[in-house]
């Protein structure tokens, strides 16, 4: 019988061998197994999501359990570990007696005999010693300590420490670890705030506006898949965390205008934009991945929205010649993701120490071409989820000094009164220790 359990071992497993989006995992896995009841797909979402951030410090349990350091261990087994060490030790409405006997039970079912016989003794010496562990030390290695408490990797938290204080790193950290809230955009060109707001209270959720921007709404508590329900599928709503809405506020495109949305993705930020201009203008969409761009189709049509074009390819390889000049240009640039590790905590184990400077390469890259694709007196505006200065003021300072002829423009300008402790330098920063949304960075120019 397949068990919540055994389906969140396929999906890290699937995690640990090919980088891939966990929700889309979890997702295709819920479609495939319909039957399954509400706990459990809750517990499958637990499971992938509290396994995979709190890695570092499972994997430091482990190291503290057996004599096989954790990196040597059969990848399968090394997930069972995982997985039943986050139930024991996180999850208290688990018994310990039915994580470990879940546990053993993948092991026989998918690996030989004396390797249950070692997941049983692991996790049976785990729940033997409950919360006595021998720490590492705050005062004499920081580094470490941070790293294995909030499981984070040590190069990120030593990048934190070289910044900002302990206390500070540690919140920053933490926060990382929170589960976000599932924030949602009212689509102004459908219903009102008010409407919707009320219409999802009749389904049982916690829901509080947003702080900062009146169309958007912070649902906590809601059991039901809201991508089924009515107010998703008749286009009221969209899933869009507060600071991805907050960039579209800073490319503040009017009713009328060409935009372009360079790495447009799903079109979260492209049917924002199109919301704002009022479904008047025209949207061009570019994407590397002609999928997403299938998807992002589907998003605005499900929206109502009109007059969004799309491009399927390398932005490198676009020209004016070919799709000509906006009045509005928005590059999303790929970068590390560091500011979206609460929703996306499998990021932490993906990237490499050396990776924001070699993103900050192409993105210097990226914005040169962006650029000669704004008309005169058009708005250029980059953007990245990543925390990082080499990613951020270290490429837009670059743009501004190699760019005489274009004006920065202070984003505090474009944004509304509330998120004025968001900018620094003229650039829009948020953070979700700070703000509860994920940690963007924007900059806006205007071509002279």
């Amino acid at each position: 019988m397949i068990t919540a359990r055994l389906l969140a071992y396929r999906i890290l497993l699937h995690l640990d061998q090919k980088p891939s989006q966990p929700d889309r995992l979890i997702r295709t896995l819920m479609d495939r197994h319909s039957g399954l009841e509400a706990r459990d797909r809750a517990l499958l979402t637990e499971l992938v999501y509290g396994t995979l951030r709190w890695q570092a410090r499972l994997d430091w349990h482990i190291a503290h359990l057996s004599r096989v350091p954790a990196k040597k261990i059969r990848p399968g087994i090394r997930i069972i570990l995982r997985m039943g060490l986050y139930q024991l030790l996180f999850l208290e409405r688990v018994p310990a007696h039915a994580a470990i006997d879940e546990a053993v039970k993948i092991a026989k079912s998918l690996h030989p005999a004396h390797l249950a016989g070692f997941v049983n003794g692991v996790l049976r010496e785990a729940a033997r010693r409950g919360s006595q562990w021998d720490w590492p030390s705050a005062e004499a290695d920081p580094v470490l300590y941070l790293s294995i408490s909030t499981s984070h990797p040590a190069w990120f938290v030593s990048r934190l420490l070289r910044d900002l204080d302990f206390d500070e790193s540690r919140r920053i950290c933490e926060a990382n670890n929170c589960v976000a809230p599932l924030t949602i955009r009212v689509n102004g060109l459908k219903i009102d705030p008010g409407r919707a707001m009320d219409w999802l209270l009749t389904q049982g959720a916690h829901v509080e506006p947003s702080p900062h921007l009146e169309d958007a709404l912070r649902i906590r508590g809601m059991r039901l898949d809201l991508s089924r329900l009515p107010a998703y599928l008749d286009g009221w709503v969209q899933v869009q965390d507060e600071a991805s809405q907050l960039i579209g506020r800073l490319v503040s495109p009017g009713a009328g205008e060409r935009v372009l949305d360079l790495c447009a993705g799903f079109g979260g930020k492209t049917t924002h934009m199109a919301a704002l201009m009022g479904g008047s203008g025209d949207i061009v969409a570019v994407d590397s991945s002609a999928w997403k761009l299938e998807e992002l189709k589907k998003n605005g049509a499900r929206q109502g929205i009109t007059g969004i074009s799309t491009v399927s390819g390398d932005l490198m390889n676009l020209s004016p010649a070919e799709i000509g000049q906006f009045d509005r240009v928005l590059l999303d640039a790929p970068c590390t993701g560091f500011g979206t590790l609460r929703r996306n905590p499998d990021i932490k184990w993906r990237r490499h120490p050396k990776d924001p400077y070699r993103f900050s390469q192409l993105q210097k890259q990226y914005i040169e071409k962006a650029a000669g694709l704004v008309r005169e007196g058009g708005v250029l505006v980059y953007a990245t989820c990543s925390p990082f200065r080499e990613e951020n003021e270290e490429v837009a300072e670059h743009f501004t000094a190699d760019h005489p002829g274009w004006t920065r423009e202070a984003a505090g300008d474009f944004l509304p009164e509330s998120c004025k402790a968001m900018t620094q330098g003229g650039y829009f920063r948020s953070r979700p220790d700070l703000h509860d949304m994920d940690g963007f960075f924007g900059a806006r120019w205007r071509r002279g």
